[in-house]
C-alpha cells in the first residue's frame, strides 16, 4: 500500500524576503527623488537608455487632434439697420447645426472704444474656443496693432438713405415684434421728438439728421481713430483700405440672397445650408417681426439735402457694391444685380430698393415698395 505525502507550501528564505523589501524601498526612494527634483534621477535615465526609448506614442502614434476649419476666427462687426438682426437669427440656427461657437453681444451704443477697452475686447474675442464667430455693433478693431492675431472680418451694408430712414423710424416706433418695443429702446424720448416730422428734421438741420450723425457707415470700417468719425476723404480712404486688407466679404443688403450664397461658398463650415434656412417657411415666420413700422418717405427736397450730406457715405457704398460684384464674377456667381446708385444725378436713377428683409409675403409690402420708389425723379 502506497502512502500519500502531504503537500507542503513552499518556503521563502529570509534572505529572499529581505531582497524584495530592499527593492521595494529603493523603488519608493527613487520615486520620491523623481517628484522632489522635477524629473527622473540619472539611474532611471540610464536604465531607460539601456532598455530603449520606445514609448506608447512611438508604437501607437499621437492622439487624433481636432482639425479646425480655416478661418476659425470670424468677426462680424455688424452695421446698424443693415439686416444684422436677420443675419443673427440665421447664425443662431447655423451655430447649432454646424457646432461653432457664436458669441453675439447685444451692445448697440458703444461702437467707439478707448484703447484699454479695445485691448480688453480683443483679448476676450481671442479667448473664445475655436471655431467661433463673434458679432457686435462696433467699429473696426485692428488686432495686429496690439500684436494679437487678426481674425477674418465680414459685414453687410445698404443704401445710406435707406439705412438712415429705417433707423429714424425704428428708434421712434420699433418693429413688428411689439408696439412697446420702441419705448424699451428709447424710454427717455419725448413725444415732440418721437413724432418729429422727418422733413423738418432734415430741412431745419436737426442734429439727428445732420453730420456727423448721418456719417454712420464709414466709421464701422475706418476704425477707432478719432478722425474716422469726421466726414471727409481721410476716413473714406482708410475705410476702403481696411475693406481690401481685412474683410473676406462685405455684401450689400439689396442683394442679400447673393450675400448668403457667397458666405456659404467662402465659409462653408459656418454657412452651409444658410440659403435653405433663409427661404424656409419656419424661418420667415420668425424673421418677419424685424421690419420697421410707420416708415415713410421724405419729400424730394429733403432727400436732395440728405444725399448731399451723405456724399462720402455714397462714395463708400458704391465702392463696396463694385467690390461685391467683382467678387461674384470671380467666383462665377451669376445673378441679376440691382441698378447702381449714381451720385451726380442721384434722384434720377437712384432707387430705394432695400425693403426690410423677410417682409416679401406681408400684405403691407406692396404699398411699402410703391412708397419707397415714389420719390424718384422720372426722366
Amino acid at each position: 500500500m502506497q502512502m500519500h505525502k502531504k503537500s507542503v507550501p513552499p518556503r521563502f528564505p529570509v534572505r529572499g524576503y529581505g531582497f524584495c523589501m530592499a527593492a521595494l524601498f529603493c523603488f519608493c526612494f527613487l520615486s520620491l527623488l523623481f517628484q522632489l527634483n522635477g524629473g527622473p534621477p540619472k539611474i532611471l535615465q540610464d536604465i531607460r537608455q539601456y532598455l530603449g526609448k520606445s514609448t506608447y506614442l512611438d508604437d501607437h502614434g499621437p492622439p487624433t487632434l481636432k482639425v479646425l476649419p480655416f478661418p476659425s476666427q470670424v468677426v462680424y462687426n455688424r452695421v446698424g439697420k443693415c439686416g444684422s438682426r436677420t443675419v443673427v437669427i440665421l447664425l443662431r440656427l447655423l451655430a447649432e447645426k454646424h457646432q461653432f461657437n457664436l458669441v453675439s453681444a447685444d451692445i448697440h451704443n458703444k461702437t467707439r472704444l478707448t484703447k484699454h477697452e479695445q485691448v480688453d475686447l480683443m483679448n476676450n474675442i481671442s479667448s473664445i474656443p475655436q471655431p467661433f464667430l463673434f458679432t457686435r455693433h462696433v467699429h473696426f478693431l485692428n488686432f495686429t496693432r496690439f500684436r494679437i492675431e487678426q481674425p477674418v472680418y465680414i459685414n453687410i451694408v445698404r443704401d445710406p438713405i435707406n439705412r438712415f430712414l429705417s433707423n429714424y423710424f425704428f428708434r421712434r416706433f420699433g418693429d413688428w415684434r411689439g408696439e412697446q418695443n420702441h419705448q424699451i429702446r428709447t424710454p427717455g424720448m419725448k413725444d415732440d421728438e418721437r413724432y418729429l416730422d422727418i422733413n423738418v428734421c432734415i430741412l431745419e438741420n436737426y442734429p439727428e439728421c445732420s453730420n456727423p450723425r448721418v456719417f454712420y457707415i464709414i466709421p464701422y470700417f475706418c476704425g477707432q481713430h478719432p478722425q474716422c468719425r469726421e466726414p471727409g476723404v481721410w476716413a473714406l480712404e482708410r475705410a476702403k483700405q481696411n475693406v481690401l486688407d481685412n474683410y473676406l466679404l462685405v455684401g450689400i443688403l439689396e442683394e442679400l440672397e447673393d450675400v448668403l450664397l457667397m458666405l456659404e461658398r467662402l465659409l462653408p463650415h459656418y454657412f452651409t445650408g444658410v440659403l435653405n434656412i433663409y427661404k424656409s417657411p419656419d424661418y420667415k415666420k420668425m424673421g418677419n417681426m424685424t421690419g420697421t413700422v410707420r416708415k415713410h418717405t421724405p419729400t424730394l427736397e429733403a432727400l436732395q439735402v440728405l444725399y448731399h450730406r451723405m456724399r462720402y457715405e455714397y462714395d463708400f457704398y458704391n465702392f463696396i457694391r463694385d467690390q461685391f460684384h467683382l467678387m461674384k464674377r470671380k467666383i462665377g456667381l451669376k445673378s441679376v444685380s440691382q441698378p447702381p446708385a449714381y451720385s451726380p444725378a442721384f434722384l434720377r436713377d437712384l432707387s430705394r430698393r432695400t425693403p426690410e428683409p423677410l417682409n416679401e409675403n406681408e400684405e403691407l409690402d406692396t404699398e411699402d415698395l410703391e412708397d419707397a420708389n415714389s420719390w424718384l425723379v422720372k426722366p
